[in-house]
Parts: C-alpha cells; structure tokens; sequence
C-alpha cells in the first residue's frame, strides 16, 4: 500500500502540472516502477522486514499492480483499498494506467497524458478498454474519443488471458516453453491495432495487473487535430 499511496500521490501531482481538471479528462498514465532485486529482498529481510515475494520475476507483477491500483486511487476508480487486494481482486483496476517494472528504478516515474483546457498545442488523446486481445470495437472507440484527425500515437496495455480462453476458444500463450506469454500478448495486440490503423508503430506494453479487465486492457489514442 506505501507504493500504491506514493503513486497516486504522483498522479495528483502531475495532473496539477499539467493542467488537467478533471480525472475524467486522465486517459493514459504511463509508470515505471521498481522490482525487487536479490540484494533488496535479502537488505529488507537483515532489518527483519517482510516482503511481498522473494521471487523477483513475481515482484515485477505485484509492482506494476500496485502501481495500477495507484493510479486508479487518483482518478476515484476504486476505494477501500489494502495489501489483501494487490493482485489477487482482479475485479479491482484502471481504466487508463499502464505500468511496466524494471531493475533499473528504486522508485516510479509517471507520466499523465490528459486533455487541458487552454493548452497550447494541436493534440488530443481519447481511451477505451479491450474486454480481450482481440477488442478490435474498443481500438475503434479509442480512435473516435480522440476525434477526427492524424494519428500520432496509440499505447497499449495487454496480457495472456489467465483463464487459458478468448472467447470461449482456447489460447496456448501460457503453454509455450520457450517464449514468454507476454510476448505472444504483445505481439496478438500489437497486430490487432495495426490492422485496424494501418501502421505497425504500435506502442503496446505486456504485464496487465489491475490494468482493465483480466484478459484485456487500456488502449488510448493521440491526434494531431
């Protein structure tokens, strides 16, 4: 809960910054969070302090849901939050957060991408939530949200259904030995949105803890007006 209060501290912070009003007008929030690395787990347990796992590969899940959560406390898309919650209530989750974890930080960065009244530029974004990998209607209500005009960008959040189905068909990402099953997320998303764009320069990030539904996840559009 201190990494989940941290960021949506971050959050409030950087909306103020930016300008943005509302939390309805949030439609991206890109974090990147820390994991817990050999040397932390082992510094942490000298002090007699718990940690959330002593696997590292699992921490990078455990951070980016907290960071999630983080970030939906902000906007008021969930309450009553405690450390029971952090990945396991996946009904609990954002609309617009997408976090990734990584070695390289002890600390968040985050970065709110929003519509402000009076800014100066030519820019817009608009968001919509994939239900699963293959929400092709929710990629075309994202694009609609952010109007007519060039796009410029569009961002993505996806993860290999845990259920082990889409749809009612069954998905084999989890049951590859030898990629990873947010590679196989990735690239399933990535090739849904560009086939509806027309582009490949597609931005989608894999690991989808309390990021939209199980399954599915955030996707949100930028154009130049």
């Amino acid at each position: 809960m201190a990494q989940v209060r941290s960021v949506e501290a971050g959050v409030r912070e950087a909306m103020t910054s930016a300008g943005i009003a509302s939390p309805a007008d949030v439609h991206f929030a890109q974090i990147k969070c820390p994991l817990l690395t050999a040397e932390a787990i082992t510094a942490a347990q000298a002090r007699g302090a718990r940690v959330a796992t002593t696997n590292t590969y699992a921490s990078m899940g455990y951070s980016r849901g907290a960071s999630a959560l983080g970030v939906a406390a902000a906007l008021g898309e969930v309450a009553g939050l405690d450390d029971g919650v952090i990945c396991r209530r996946w009904d609990l989750y954002s609309r617009v957060a997408s976090t990734s974890a990584g070695v390289d930080l002890s600390h968040c960065e985050i970065l709110v991408l929003g519509n402000a009244a009076g800014a100066a530029g030519d820019l817009v974004i608009g968001h919509d939530v994939m239900e699963d990998a293959i929400d092709a209607a929710a990629v075309r209500r994202a694009l609609s949200s952010a109007g007519s005009g060039e796009l410029v960008g569009i961002f993505a959040k996806a993860e290999a259904e845990p259920t082990g189905r889409i749809r009612g068909r069954r998905h084999t990402m989890m049951d590859d030995s030898d990629i990873s099953h947010t590679r196989h997320a990735r690239a399933a998303v990535a090739a849904v949105i560009a086939s509806i764009v027309g582009d490949p320069m597609v931005y989608v990030s894999g690991g989808a803890e309390h990021q939209g539904p199980s399954g599915g996840g955030p996707v949100a559009a930028i154009v130049r007006m």
